[in-house]
C-alpha cells in the first residue's frame, strides 16, 4: 500500500492530511521528542502541537510524562483494529435504535401543511 493510499484511508477515518502525515512519520520512525518532529517533518511548532493533541484524542498517539515529552504512535495494525471496533459499535447502535431513528426521520420529514 502506497503512502498516498494510507493517507486517503486515514482521511476516511477523519484524520486531516497533516494528522495522517504526523501519524505515519511516528509509526514508521518510532518515538520522537517534539523538536525532532518539528525538524523531521519541517513543521512550525504552531502546526505540530494541535496535530499531536488531535492524534492523542483519537487514541493513536501517546506521550510520555517526562520532559521533554516523547511521542509515540500505535502500530498501524492496532489503528485498523481500533477503527474496525468503532465501526462495529456504531453499526450495533444504529441497528438497536433503527425503529426510533425511522420514527424520528418520518416526523422530521412530514409536511407541516398536511
Amino acid at each position: 500500500m502506497s503512502k498516498e493510499l494510507v493517507i486517503q484511508l486515514l482521511e476516511n477515518f477523519g484524520f486531516s492530511r497533516l494528522d495522517a502525515e504526523v501519524y505515519i512519520y511516528l509509526a514508521k520512525t518510532g518515538p520522537h521528542k517534539d523538536r525532532d518532529l518539528i525538524e523531521g517533518l519541517r513543521l512550525a511548532k504552531q502546526q505540530l502541537f494541535p496535530v499531536l493533541n488531535s492524534l492523542q484524542k483519537k487514541g493513536v498517539v501517546t506521550s510520555s510524562s517526562e520532559h521533554p515529552k516523547l511521542f509515540s504512535a500505535i502500530a498501524f495494525e492496532d489503528l485498523l483494529d481500533l477503527y474496525v471496533k468503532m465501526n462495529i459499535e456504531q453499526a450495533k447502535i444504529i441497528k438497536e435504535t433503527k425503529k426510533e431513528l425511522l420514527i424520528n426521520w418520518q416526523n422530521a420529514t412530514q409536511d407541516p401543511n398536511t
